[in-house]
This record gives C-alpha cells, sequence and structure tokens, in this order.
C-alpha cells in the first residue's frame, strides 16, 4: 500500500475534487496536541469538524479560532471513554448536521510514570481513554452507522514504556479485524507526541486526509507509521525564563 503520510501525497489524492464540503467530520481531543492541527487541516479543507473533549472553554476557543480562519467548526463536550457520553455526542452530531461522515479519535493518552510504577487507577485511566473508547466508538458505530469511517490514532512511537505495548496490540487487533466485519477503521502510530508546532506536526494531519477522502473509503484494517521530524528540544534555562516571566 501506497504510505499517504507525504504532503504531496495527501494533496494528490485530493486534487481531483476530493475536497471535504460537505462532509462531517468529529475530532475527539480536539482542542490540544494533534487533535487542534488535525482539525485546523480538517476545516480548511472544507469540512465541517466537530470538536469534541472534556474542557468546555479550550473546545470553545479551538472553535472560535477555526470558525475565524474560515472554517466551519462546532464544539461538544463529552467523555468519550464513557459509551454514553459518545452516543450522546453522536446523537446531538446527527441531530444538528442530519449526517456523521468520519471520526478522527485520538486514543494516545501517555504517562510520564514507568511501567513498575503505574498505579492501577493511572493504568485504567490509559486503558479507558485509548482502547475502551476505541471499542466503544467501533461498537456504536457498528450498530448505528456503519458507514461511517473511523481513524484512531494510537499510541506514539516514542512512548517505551511497556504500558504502551499492549494498548497498542489491542487497539491494533480492534482495525484488524474490525475489516472482516466491513467496517470502515484505520490506525495512524506516529512516531512521537505532538510538538505542539503545526509544520512539524503536520504529515500525520496529511495522514488523516488522505484516508478521508471519499475516494479513499474502501481502505480499512490498515495499520500505518507515521515517521514525522523531531520535536525541537527544550532547555531548561527557557523553562526557568518563561517561569520568571509569568
Amino acid at each position: 500500500m501506497t504510505d499517504p503520510t507525504s504532503s504531496s501525497q495527501a494533496r494528490e489524492l485530493l486534487s481531483f475534487g476530493e475536497v471535504l464540503a460537505g462532509q462531517v467530520i468529529a475530532v475527539t481531543g480536539a482542542d490540544a496536541g494533534y487533535g487542534k492541527t488535525v482539525s485546523a487541516a480538517l476545516a480548511r479543507l472544507g469540512a465541517s469538524v466537530v470538536l469534541i473533549g472534556n474542557n468546555s472553554e479550550s473546545l470553545a476557543a479551538q472553535s472560535s479560532a477555526l470558525e475565524k480562519s474560515g472554517g466551519r467548526a462546532i464544539p461538544i463536550k463529552a467523555d468519550v471513554s464513557v459509551p454514553l457520553d459518545w452516543l450522546s455526542a453522536q446523537t446531538r452530531i446527527l441531530e444538528i448536521f442530519g449526517a456523521l461522515h468520519g471520526i478522527v479519535h485520538l486514543a494516545d493518552k501517555r504517562t510520564n510514570a514507568s511501567f513498575t510504577m503505574l498505579s492501577e487507577g493511572e493504568w485504567m485511566d490509559l486503558f479507558n481513554s485509548n482502547v475502551k473508547s476505541s471499542v466503544a466508538i467501533a461498537q456504536i458505530l457498528g450498530r448505528r452507522l456503519p458507514d461511517t469511517w473511523l481513524t484512531i490514532i494510537g499510541p506514539h512511537g516514542d512512548e517505551q514504556g511497556l504500558q504502551a505495548h499492549p494498548q497498542r496490540g489491542a487497539i491494533r487487533g480492534l482495525v484488524e479485524v474490525a475489516a472482516r466485519e466491513e467496517l470502515r477503521l484505520n490506525m495512524l502510530l506516529p512516531s512521537r507526541a505532538s510538538s505542539g508546532n503545526e509544520a512539524l506536526d503536520r504529515p500525520l494531519a496529511d495522514a488523516v486526509l488522505a484516508l478521508a477522502a471519499p475516494r479513499m473509503r474502501h481502505l480499512r484494517g490498515n495499520i500505518i507509521d507515521v515517521p514525522l521530524p523531531p520535536a525541537p528540544k527544550v532547555r531548561l534555562p527557557e523553562i526557568m525564563s518563561a517561569i520568571n516571566a509569568l
């Protein structure tokens, strides 16, 4: 399969009228990290973007920023690790737009604790945020919106803690086997955590755009590694200077 992660390939895929005008696409974790980069890229190509997350203020700020730049976006507060919360958000989207063409789900919550130091509560938080949420969204789509695509952005490649591997493996298995049930699930694995710099994180957004193109709707069950340029390192003096400036 051709790797759809480069900017030129993504633009080529979308150049023959394959813009996203008329598409309604939900992005979870849309107010931070990769969620912000992906939602902005979708809005630029004409999609109506539904921003989903836990913080009403940051969601509203992101929605306002996208609207000011010419996009169309609405915020919906929901904890997608709770299936009923996701179902409520999905129902609200259908009430507003009458359709939901695709979902980009950020299943990339991580922890700084080492594997041996993780508490049961921390492990369950990771599991609920990444694995349980992915399974719940896929199940609810299978029941109610089987034609809607789901692209899952999984645990980052630079997360080497042992806790990342069972999560990544569980989501990978979900995506691969869902294809047998005609569900359109794909998984993207970025090589690192978000840098907060849209230009450096853009290859991941390009991969999302390529999979979102209507002409690519036949793709399902794919696990795609997305290499990204290294994020700039912040030195301690710069951190202290920023703190002192507050």
